[in-house]
């Protein structure tokens, strides 16, 4: 067992009262990155116990080409593995409260949140997706979900989106997608220049910011 109760390679935020709510961050495929981490931190300081773990063993890129060749080589059931186990460490360390906890992905690691919410319905009760979609059979996830989309996106068009919102409220599941007017992919990462959106990023975090904290009444 690592430091902090985590094995591997990961980032947790533990907030300065010592326990919160779990809260696990999917990074999105540039890897584990400085952005992710500090949104960790972003989450305690708010009152979550935040961990994100490494699926790229340590890689991380800002290269385009570089990220996709990472995350199309992802291993499926070696990342499923880690996405879990992550899950279990996370509800399992002494700082978390709740028997369940909320996923939270970027992009890439938004399908990964999304996948999540049915293999484990039973510890996932909330899912927020940044700019990433997923298919699963929503009637067997149990969370509500909340998703922040680009208007001008060649990675997410809208339709596809929109279809999604339709499965799982069709579902039965409570979903609330917001479509961020003239924004881009990756308009929440503010290191990524050409896509960031200062106002619409800072919405995007009240909005999330918010979901989350009514955590505890949707508890599975």
């Amino acid at each position: 067992m690592a430091a902090n109760g985590i094995d591997g390679d990961a980032h947790l935020a533990i907030p300065p009262s010592g326990y919160g709510r779990g809260v696990l961050v999917l990074h999105p495929w540039w890897g584990l990155n400085g952005f992710v981490r500090d949104l960790c931190d972003r989450f305690a300081a708010e009152g979550f116990v935040a961990l994100a773990p490494d699926l790229y063993d340590g890689e991380t890129t800002s290269d385009i080409a570089r990220a996709a060749e990472l995350s199309s080589s992802l291993d499926s059931e070696r990342t499923e593995r880690r996405v879990t186990n992550a899950l279990a460490q996370l509800l399992a360390h002494p700082a978390t409260t709740g028997p369940s906890a909320a996923a939270v992905g970027l992009s890439m690691g938004a399908s990964w949140a999304i996948w999540l919410s049915a293999e484990r319905a039973d510890a996932v009760a909330a899912v927020v997706a940044f700019y990433g979609t997923g298919s699963v059979p929503f009637e067997e996830t149990r969370a509500s979900f909340l998703g922040h989309f680009a208007e001008i996106d060649e990675y997410e068009p809208l339709d596809a989106v929109r279809e999604l919102e339709e499965q799982i409220r069709g579902a039965g599941r409570d979903v609330t997608f917001h479509v961020y007017p003239g924004t881009k992919h990756w308009f929440f990462e503010s290191d990524v220049p050409e896509a960031f959106d200062p106002a619409a990023a800072e919405i995007a975090w009240t909005r999330t910011v918010e979901f989350l904290s009514t955590l505890h009444d949707r508890a599975v």
